[in-house]
C-alpha cells in the first residue's frame, strides 16, 4: 500500500470541502470575550459600558478554563458572554450615550465662549434617558419584579435617608422618599408585615407581597458621615438607583391598584391641622401627611373595604397528607392574628423613639399612633388623651412629666417582639428602666447540632401558636419561687433517705435468708444488639468508601463535631453567665 502523507490527507480534506478549523474558534474559546474586546466593538468608553451592563443586567462571567477562554493567555482577565455582548449591541441606549457626549462637548464650548444665551438653548434640549422598556424586558411577569425586590428596596431606603451632596442629588434622594413611602402605605393597608428585627446595620423588614416574601434593611436615622474616595463609588449606586428609581414606580402603580387604591396616594379624610393656616400651601400639607404614616389612603370610588373580604381556605381532602393541611391552615390563623394584633389599641410615641419604624409596625398590625405635633405633621391625639392604652419611651420614668394611671409605660422593644412573637407580651419585662430580654433574629434558621439558645426556642413555640413568657438571664428569682424549689428539695432528700434504709433492711434480711438458687435465663436487650449492629455497619461502610469520598466524609464529619464542641461551649458559658460565676481565662502559652 503507497504511504499517504499528512499534505496529502489535508488536499484530500480540501477538496471533500471540510475547512480547517483554526485554533480557538471553537469551545470557551468562542463563548467568550474579554472586557477590552468589548469595549472595542461596541466602542463605548468604559463608564458607559459599566452604566450599560448594569442598566441591563449583564455581569462578567467565570470560565471553567480561564486560559482556554482568554486563547492562550495568562492572567486574570474580565471575561463577558459573547451573546451577551451581541445583545447590548442592539441596545438603543447607546445613541442616547453618543447624544449625551455631544451635548456636553457644544455646552462645553458655549460656556468656554461666555456665550450663555447659546448655554441656556443647549441646556433645554438635554437628551432624557427612559428606562421603561428595561423593566418590561428583564422582568417579563409581575411576579418577577416582586421577587427582585429586596436590593430595590434597600438601595432606595438608603438614599431616602442620605442628605444632599455630590453622590445624592436632591432630585434622586426626594423620588426614593416618595417610592419607598408609598410602598409602606401598601404594606400598612395590605398588612402585610411578617418579621422585623433590629440590628447594628439598621432595621430589617420582612413582608409578604402576593404570596413571595421581601426582606429589605432601612438604616437607622443617625448622623450621615461620608464614605472616602475610595471606599464606594457612588456613581455605580447612581448607576442602579435610576433602575430601580423606575421598578419600583411600576410595582407601587400596580399593589396600588391591586387594592382598588388611587396612584399617586391621597389621604382618605379631609385632615386639617392649625399649620394649615400657616404660608405653606395645601398640596405640601397632603404630602407631609402621607409621609407621616399615620393616615388612611383614599380608595377608588365604589371600592370595597379589605377588611370586609375574608379569604376562607378551600378543605380539601389530601391522600394521607392531613397533617400539612393542618399546618396550612395552623399558619393562617397565626397571620390573620398578626394582621390584627394591636386592634383596638392606641400608642403615643415620645420624641426620643424612632417614629417612623413604629408608627410603620404598629399600623400595619391594626393599632392606632400619635405623637408629638411639634415634631412631625400627621399627629392623630395628644398625649393627654385618656384613651391611649401604651406610651412608648426611652427615657427613665423619673424624667417624664405627666405620667397617667391608665396607660402602660413601655419600651420600644415590646412592639418589635410582639410582632416576631405574634402575640401580646407581658408589659412587665418592658418598663422603663428595666432589663430588657434579648432580641432573638427571627431570620435565624438553625442547622442541626448548632447551639438553640432558650429565647429561641420560646420564639419557636410561638410561632407554633402557643402562649410564652420570656425570661431574662441572670434576673433574681423570686422568693415564692425560691421557696417553691426548697421544698422540691427538702422532699428529694427525705425521699432518698427512705430508700437507703428501706435497701438496708432488704440486704439484711438477704444475709439472714441465703440459699442456692436455680439459674435463671438472661435477657438479651435487642435495642442494643440492633445500635451494636447498625454501628458495625456504618463502620464497615466507611472501610468500604472509595478515597475521594472518603475525605468528603471525613470532612463532613469534623464539621459536625466541630458544631457540637462549640454548641457545648456556649451551653456551658449561659450557665455559667445564669450562675454568675466569674469566667475563666485562658492561659497564653
Amino acid at each position: 500500500k503507497p504511504l499517504i502523507s499528512k499534505l496529502d490527507k489535508t488536499r484530500a480534506r480540501y477538496k471533500m470541502g471540510n475547512k480547517r478549523l483554526r485554533k480557538y474558534s471553537k469551545g470557551e474559546a468562542a463563548r467568550f470575550i474579554t472586557r477590552t474586546r468589548a469595549l472595542r466593538k461596541l466602542q463605548l468608553s468604559l463608564n458607559d459600558f459599566r452604566k450599560l451592563c448594569i442598566l441591563k443586567g449583564i455581569y462578567p462571567r467565570e470560565p471553567r478554563n480561564r486560559v482556554r477562554a482568554q486563547k492562550g493567555q495568562h492572567g486574570a482577565k474580565t471575561l463577558y458572554y459573547v451573546k451577551d455582548i451581541r445583545f447590548l449591541s442592539h441596545e438603543p441606549l447607546m445613541l442616547k450615550f453618543r447624544e449625551m457626549k455631544i451635548f456636553i462637548r457644544k455646552l462645553q464650548h458655549a460656556l468656554n465662549k461666555n456665550n450663555k444665551e447659546a448655554a441656556l438653548r443647549i441646556e433645554g434640549n438635554r437628551p432624557v434617558f427612559k428606562l421603561d422598556h428595561l423593566v418590561k424586558e428583564r422582568y417579563p411577569t409581575f411576579l418577577d419584579a416582586i421577587r427582585d425586590l429586596d436590593d430595590c428596596l434597600s438601595l432606595c431606603f438608603l438614599y431616602a435617608s442620605l442628605p444632599k451632596g455630590k453622590g445624592a442629588p436632591v432630585q434622586v434622594t426626594s423620588m426614593a422618599r416618595r417610592l419607598t413611602t408609598e410602598f409602606m402605605h401598601y404594606i400598612i393597608e395590605a398588612k402585610a408585615l411578617r418579621k422585623v428585627f433590629i440590628s447594628i446595620k439598621g432595621i430589617y423588614y420582612q413582608a409578604e407581597v402576593k404570596g413571595q416574601l421581601v426582606t429589605w434593611v432601612v438604616p437607622h436615622s443617625l448622623g450621615y458621615k461620608a464614605p472616602d474616595r475610595g471606599e464606594v463609588d457612588l456613581r455605580v449606586m447612581k448607576t442602579f438607583m435610576d433602575f430601580y428609581t423606575y421598578l419600583l414606580g411600576f410595582v407601587n402603580f400596580r399593589l396600588y391598584h391591586s387594592l382598588n387604591l388611587i396612584y399617586p396616594p391621597k389621604l382618605g379624610l379631609s385632615y386639617e391641622t392649625e399649620s394649615s393656616k400657616s404660608e405653606r400651601t395645601a398640596l405640601d400639607l397632603e404630602n407631609e401627611t402621607i409621609a407621616s404614616l399615620s393616615q388612611p389612603l383614599a380608595k377608588t370610588p365604589g371600592a370595597h373595604s379589605s377588611e370586609e373580604e375574608e379569604i376562607a381556605m378551600d378543605d380539601f381532602k389530601l391522600n394521607g397528607d392531613t397533617a400539612k393541611l393542618e399546618e396550612m391552615k395552623k399558619e393562617m390563623e397565626l397571620t390573620k392574628q398578626l394582621q390584627h394584633l394591636f386592634d383596638g389599641l392606641k400608642f403615643y410615641a415620645n420624641r426620643e423613639v424612632p417614629r417612623e419604624s413604629l408608627v410603620f409596625i404598629i399600623r400595619s398590625c391594626g393599632g392606632q399612633v400619635s405623637w408629638d405635633k411639634n415634631i412631625y405633621e400627621g399627629a392623630t391625639f395628644d398625649e393627654n388623651d385618656e384613651t391611649v392604652t401604651h406610651q412608648i419611651v426611652d427615657r427613665p420614668l423619673g424624667m417624664i412629666g405627666k405620667q397617667f394611671m391608665s396607660r402602660y409605660y413601655i419600651q420600644p422593644q415590646w412592639v418589635f417582639d410582639c410582632v416576631n412573637y405574634r402575640q401580646l407580651l407581658p408589659v412587665e419585662d418592658y418598663f422603663p428602666g428595666a432589663t430588657l430580654p434579648p432580641h432573638i433574629s427571627p431570620f435565624v434558621v438553625e442547622r442541626l447540632g448548632e447551639y438553640v439558645p432558650p429565647e429561641m426556642e420560646t420564639l419557636k413555640a410561638a410561632k407554633a401558636g402557643e402562649t410564652v413568657r420570656l425570661t431574662v438571664p441572670g434576673a433574681k428569682k423570686s422568693e415564692d419561687e425560691s421557696d417553691v424549689e426548697d421544698t422540691e428539695m427538702e422532699d428529694e432528700e427525705v425521699e432518698e433517705h427512705e430508700s437507703d434504709v428501706d435497701i438496708s433492711e432488704e440486704e439484711a434480711s438477704k444475709v439472714a435468708k441465703m440459699k442456692v438458687k436455680p439459674g435463671q435465663v438472661e435477657r438479651v436487650d435487642k435495642e442494643k444488639e440492633k445500635a451494636q449492629e447498625d454501628r458495625e455497619h456504618k463502620r464497615f461502610g466507611e472501610m468500604l468508601m472509595k478515597r475521594k469520598h472518603k475525605r468528603l466524609y471525613r470532612n463532613i464529619m469534623e464539621t459536625k463535631r466541630k458544631r457540637a464542641n462549640e454548641a457545648r461551649y456556649l451551653s456551658r458559658k449561659r450557665e455559667q453567665a445564669e450562675e454568675g460565676k466569674p469566667k475563666k481565662k485562658k492561659r497564653v502559652q
